[in-house]
C-alpha cells in the first residue's frame, strides 16, 4: 500500500509517467477499505491467530483476503487523454484492461451494472463487510459472480484504482476474519457466498498461474487502453521514500485501526 501511495505521489508531481503495477501479497493479508471501521467489522483475533497481514487501504470498498490472488493498481492524472472526470465512468475505462485480460484467458466476463433499484440500493448500503459479497457499478462478473473486486481513490489530481483477481478462494479463511451478529447470520453468508463470488480456476480445465494471469491482464491493459508498456524499477531512494512511508503510515495502528 505505500508503494501503490509513493506511485501517486510521484506522478503527481510529474517525476514518473503513469504506471500499473501487479503484485502479490506476503503474508496473505486482510485488506480494509479506508473508512470501513477495523474493529466493529474485523475478527482482529483471527487474523492474528492465523498469521495474516493487515492493513487499511487508501482506497474505499470493503475488506479482502489477499491469498491466491493477483492483485493489480492503475496510477495515473485525472487529466489523460480522454478519461472521463466522472468517477464511475472513469472506473469503467481502467477496467476495460481487467475484462480484456478475462477474454484473454478465454473466459466469458463482463461489466455488472445494477439493474434494479434493490442492486443500486445495495450499493449505498452493503449489507456485509466483505468485498465479494456483491458486485457494484462495473465489477467484473463471470456467470453471473463477481471474480474482480477493485476500488478507487483521487488524491493530488491522480487516480488509483486497484483491485484483486481471485484465482482460488478459502472461504472458510475468508469468514473467519469477519464479525458477525451471530452464527445464523455467518451462516447465511456462507450458504450466499459461493452464489455471489467466482474464483479464477473453479471455472477452468486447467489451473491458471499468477505469470498466465501478468501476461493476460497486461496485454488486456496495453489493448483496451492503446498504450506501449515498459519495465519500471524503483531506485535506491525511491524504495528509501516507500519503507518510510511504511513505517510512517501503513505499519502503524493509529492508521489502520483509526476507525
Amino acid at each position: 500500500m505505500a508503494l501503490d501511495e509513493a506511485l501517486l505521489d510521484w506522478h503527481s508531481e510529474g517525476l514518473i509517467p503513469p504506471v500499473i503495477r501487479f503484485y502479490e501479497w506476503e503474508p496473505a493479508t486482510l485488506s480494509i477499505g479506508y473508512f470501513q471501521q477495523a474493529k466493529r467489522d474485523i475478527n482482529i483475533e483471527a487474523v492474528q491467530q492465523q498469521g495474516l497481514g493487515f492493513v487499511r487501504r487508501p482506497t474505499g470498498g470493503r475488506a479482502v483476503l489477499h491469498e491466491h490472488e493477483l492483485t493489480y493498481s492503475v496510477i495515473v492524472t485525472e487529466s489523460y487523454p480522454n478519461m472521463p472526470e466522472s468517477v464511475t465512468e472513469a472506473y469503467r475505462v481502467l477496467s476495460e484492461g481487467i475484462l480484456q485480460g478475462f477474454h484473454n484467458l478465454g473466459m466469458d466476463a463482463y461489466f455488472s451494472v445494477p439493474d434494479t433499484e434493490e442492486k443500486k440500493a445495495d450499493l449505498k448500503k452493503p449489507k456485509s463487510a466483505v468485498c465479494f459479497d456483491a458486485p457494484s457499478w462495473y465489477e467484473l462478473v463471470v456467470e453471473g459472480k463477481k471474480i474482480a473486486g477493485s476500488a478507487q481513490t483521487r488524491q493530488k489530481g491522480v487516480i488509483l484504482q486497484h483491485g484483486a483477481i481471485l484465482l482460488d478462494l478459502d472461504q472458510e479463511k475468508l469468514l473467519s476474519v469477519f464479525n458477525f451478529s451471530s452464527e445464523e447470520a455467518k451462516a447465511r453468508m456462507r450458504r450466499k457466498l459461493p452464489e455471489k463470488a467466482v474464483a479464477i480456476n473453479s471455472l477452468v480445465k486447467e489451473p491458471v498461474t499468477i505469470e498466465q494471469c501478468v501476461t493476460a491482464f497486461r496485454d488486456g491493459f496495453a489493448k483496451s487502453l492503446q498504450i506501449d508498456l515498459k519495465p519500471f524499477t524503483l531506485s535506491e531512494e525511491q524504495l528509501e521514500y516507500v519503507h518510510a512511508l511504511e513505517e510512517k503510515k501503513y505499519a502503524c495502528d493509529d492508521w489502520n485501526f483509526k476507525k
